[in-house]
């Protein structure tokens, strides 16, 4: 495995995770490394990208762009200079970020024709999906950055300079969004105070 690594990212390696190990043997052309790589990440990335998102197809879109772009860069990295799930995260936000860009506007709900759901609904749990349904759309409001700093910091429980390097910000700037991402939610969903208390 060394003979495939720059002798000065050996001892960089012996600290670092097993992906980032596979993504220097990638970056040394290495196919089946870089293969088994991506069934390491996918599950999870697509996990993440679904909830910044919201919608499976264009989440799995993201992972595959995020994965050749991974491919393409993986001579680059560098674990000197940060580690894999870091330069991963960073990679999937991006290409989370341009598809969430991408989205067109959808049809407001009001429009839309309610469906009756198939499953058993007792009260209980069609209120707590009831309310998480609320709290989505609220969060599918949210613009990009927000939305993708409130995912990384409420369901990823990444720190700000974590997510700071993920989204190309600085640790005070993800403060910034992820409290006019709570305003705005709070605002939002001001009217269900009195179910969620």
């Amino acid at each position: 495995m060394h003979a495939l690594m720059p002798a000065n990212d050996t001892a960089a390696v012996a600290a670092e995770t097993p992906e980032a190990v596979l993504l220097l043997r990638a970056g040394a052309g290495d196919r089946q490394a870089f293969d088994e790589l991506a069934q390491r990440t996918a599950r999870p990335s697509l996990a993440l990208a679904l909830r910044v998102l919201g919608d499976s197809a264009r989440a799995e879109d993201a992972v595959q762009d995020a994965l050749t772009k991974l491919w393409l860069s993986a001579a680059r990295f560098e674990p000197a200079r940060g580690s894999f799930s870091a330069w991963w995260r960073r990679i999937l936000m991006n290409c989370t970020l341009d598809a969430r860009r991408r989205l067109r506007p959808v049809t407001p709900l009001d429009d839309i024709a309610e469906t009756a759901d198939p499953a058993p609904d007792p009260l209980a749990d069609a209120e707590t999906t009831d309310l998480a349904a609320q709290v989505q759309l609220a969060m599918a409001q949210l613009p990009a950055r927000q939305r993708a700093a409130m995912t990384l910091f409420y369901s990823e429980d990444l720190s700000m300079k974590e997510i700071a390097d993920a989204l190309d910000s600085t640790p005070k700037a993800i403060e910034g969004l992820l409290l006019r991402g709570r305003t705005a939610l709070r605002d939002s969903l001001a009217y269900l105070k009195d179910e969620i208390t």
